[in-house]
């Protein structure tokens, strides 16, 4: 129980989006409505909420580069000959590392805004809590100072601040090391060129100045952190696994909202959704397409509907199977009734960190087929099944008291479809699993659990930054 009100500042690229992006709005919100001084400061700000505060970007530059950018702008009424050229030199000379840095591969922490980071809210925030910073409107140079100004805490939601470029390294494990020499510099966020022994030795040097609190959702990741350059420098670090809300996210009537979505009562639904479905590298779109392919034609006479939320495109046909692309939508009651429609969520990741989409198909009473990389193991509990091909390393397997779906190898599309048409054709079973999984959800992956035990941390920090200043 936290016994005074906080004031806390979190730090996202986003105020509306999914994944990490949604995890710091939840926390935000929910800090507000205990009563708590909350603010979300962001990179790109697309909501109207007064407390979200977009971190300030070209209009704090230096008077150096406000110099030359003035003859820039001057420009715009002269286009032609050299018109670009001319630009282009003069936008380099006014800010020569924004300009000239990402064409020799360095990653752009050239972010001045960043430093006005505490002038935002009305008072200094007690807290600084920071997750994606990643996507180009921070600053990693500011963190050591920020980390002495007051508790500072990272929540990690991919691999980023590990590697020399990467969010994900997809089996290299040159981040370990010191990068160099990297196998694909076209994984987000992508650079021209191979600098990561530099990226990842200028990290390095700035997490050594900081001090600093970490937080990651799942084991997984908490074992990267261990093995990576940023594991010496972190004063303290916790396991705070993600939650969802579960007043939107819960089982629902699965005939009436399927009435209200428009999908036929009697039809097999499997769903996933992901922003930007079919160009996102590591959700593995193909594999779960092939999946699809592979059950309509065992499914013969029954109608499948495969449901890609996230994405806006035309529907298309695969034998029996219908595939039906669903743009992102930003109301999370819309996106609940999809998981409550669907027989069962499938997500075939490559990599992955502990995927929120997983946790909000659980709390709806979905069983989940998906790949056992990175946290998704922490997730879904995974049903005990026979054959070989299900003998999986050392992955714990759950009776059908227990489990909450199926998990596979990355890339195994036939070992995934094996799996949804167990699922597809055993009624009770999958109704057990759905059972089980809200059961689970509402056990480990509550939203107010989140929020509780980060606050209880918030309290010990700044009890353990008060006992040492006196």
């Amino acid at each position: 129980m936290v016994n005074r009100q906080l004031r806390i500042l979190q730090v996202s690229t986003f105020d509306i989006a999914g994944g990490a992006e949604n995890v710091a709005s939840n926390l935000f919100r929910s800090y507000r409505a205990r009563g708590h001084s909350s603010w979300l400061a962001v990179g790109y700000k697309r909501g109207k909420d007064p407390d979200v505060i977009p971190i300030p970007r070209i209009n704090h530059r230096g008077s150096w580069s406000r110099f030359w950018l003035s003859f820039e702008k001057q420009l715009h009424a002269f286009e032609g000959i050299g018109y670009a050229l001319s630009r282009t030199l003069l936008r380099t000379i006014a800010n020569p590392l924004e300009e000239l840095g990402p064409r020799f591969g360095l990653e752009d922490f050239n972010h001045p805004g960043t430093h006005r980071l505490l002038e935002l809210v009305p008072n200094k925030p007690d807290i600084v809590h920071c997750h994606n910073l990643h996507g180009g409107y921070f600053d990693l140079r500011f963190i050591p100072w920020l980390s002495q100004q007051v508790p500072l805490v990272l929540t990690l939601h991919d691999a980023w601040l590990l590697s020399g470029h990467c969010h994900h390294s997809f089996g290299c494990e040159r981040w370990k090391t010191g990068c160099g020499h990297c196998p694909d510099l076209t994984i987000y966020p992508s650079i021209q060129r191979d600098a990561t022994a530099h990226n990842w030795r200028r990290k390095r040097e700035i997490y050594a100045k900081s001090n600093l609190y970490l937080a990651t959702p799942s084991r997984w990741l908490m074992q990267e952190v261990e093995q990576s350059m940023l594991a010496p420098t972190v004063a303290e670090a916790r396991l705070i696994p993600n939650g969802v809300d579960l007043s939107v996210f819960h089982p629902s009537d699965k005939q009436v909202v399927r009435e209200a979505l428009n999908i036929l009562h009697d039809a097999k639904v499997l769903l996933f959704t992901s922003n930007g479905i079919r160009q996102h590298r590591a959700k593995d779109y193909q594999t779960m397409r092939s999946a699809v392919a592979l059950v309509a034609d065992r499914l013969t006479g029954q109608s499948l509907l495969f449901i890609a939320l996230g994405e806006e495109a035309a529907a298309e046909r695969i034998g029996q199977a219908e595939i039906r692309f669903v743009p992102y939508q930003k109301d999370p009651e819309m996106v609940a009734r999809y998981y409550q429609a669907a027989d069962i969520y499938i997500h075939a990741a490559r990599a992955e960190n502990f995927p929120t989409t997983v946790l909000e198909a659980l709390a709806c009473g979905t069983p989940v087929v998906a790949t056992a990389v990175g946290g998704i193991p922490e997730q879904v509990k995974a049903l005990e099944m026979a054959g070989a091909e299900w003998r999986m390393g050392n992955l714990n397997r759950y009776g059908t008291n227990e489990a909450t779906g199926v998990l596979v190898p990355p890339g195994d599309a036939r070992g995934m479809a094996l799996g949804i048409e167990r699922l597809l054709k055993d009624h009770s079973l999958s109704r057990r699993l759905g059972k089980n999984a809200a059961r689970d959800a509402r056990t480990r992956f509550d939203l107010q659990r989140q929020v509780s035990d980060y606050l209880r941390w918030y309290e010990e920090l700044l009890c353990a930054r008060n006992r040492a200043a006196h």
